[in-house]
């Protein structure tokens, strides 16, 4: 029964960010339940994202995509419609890192970015993508968060922040479009082995220091967030909505 849910033949997902790490591995994900998976980056590595998709006997479309810039991100909701005939779910993944420093020695650009990427563009897709399942009556949509977002990480201001407010705005949308039938929830990841985690992942000091804790002992592969992912996506989840699912292998159970 559960396999039956998680099958996403015939509908179409949104990523964006898919480009590496979660966001190629959840697209992959779902190409491999049958569905028809659209891509929103700046990175140019989509196109090796759609290529294993379409290797794997699936349908993937890239779309360069700055999700700060609402032009763009209205012109990617629309090519996935047109192309595709609809849009069943949104994964908006994409997301910056400005390397670490206390809030007080960041730059003002660092915060300028950091917020145009990370929390201005999940505003911006959440506005287009609502947009076109309310008329559609039905919908879900996945936020990657962060436990940046839940808790408050040394050294990253911006990224906090930002991923505080993309907690509140999953939050926010699930209040305005619950009785839409849109479902909006949020991943949190904790650390993952992913290009823009390597900051971390090569300080020893730092990664030592999030290991060091009452937790696997080990960092997350981009694949263990598919299935909390595909999860939110289905009808499996069909009254679950507003929440943050944290997926960190115990990382801030200290």
């Amino acid at each position: 029964m559960a396999e039956q849910l998680l099958n996403f033949t015939g509908k179409v997902v949104l990523v964006t960010g898919g480009a590496t790490g979660i966001g190629r591995a959840v697209s992959l994900a779902f190409a491999r339940q049958g569905a028809k998976v659209v891509i929103g980056d700046i990175d140019e590595r989509s196109t090796e994202t759609v290529r294993l998709i379409e290797e794997a006997g699936g349908t993937g479309l890239f779309v360069p995509t700055n999700v700060s810039r609402a032009s763009e991100v209205g012109n990617l909701v629309k090519t996935a419609v047109e192309t595709y005939g609809s849009l069943d779910v949104a994964f908006n993944n994409a997301g910056i890192f400005v390397p670490p420093a206390p809030l007080a020695e960041h730059s003002e650009e660092d915060w300028d970015k950091t917020i145009a990427v990370d929390l201005k563009g999940v505003f911006l897709s959440l506005k287009y993508e609502i947009a076109h399942m309310v008329t559609a009556g039905a919908g879900a949509i996945i936020n990657t968060a962060s436990i940046a977002g839940v808790i408050g990480d040394p050294d990253m201001a911006p990224y906090v922040a930002a991923k505080h407010g993309v907690v509140g705005l999953t939050k926010a949308a699930a209040v305005d479009y619950a009785k839409a039938g849109i479902r909006v929830n949020a991943l949190a990841p904790g650390l993952t082995d992913t290009p823009m985690n390597r900051v971390w992942l090569d300080d020893p000091a730092m990664r030592d220091a999030v290991l060091a804790g009452p937790q696997m002992g080990r960092v997350a592969q981009p694949e263990e967030m598919v299935g909390m992912v595909l999860y939110l996506a289905s009808p499996l989840a069909s009254f679950v909505t507003g929440g943050v699912f944290v997926v960190d292998g115990g990382q801030t159970t200290r």
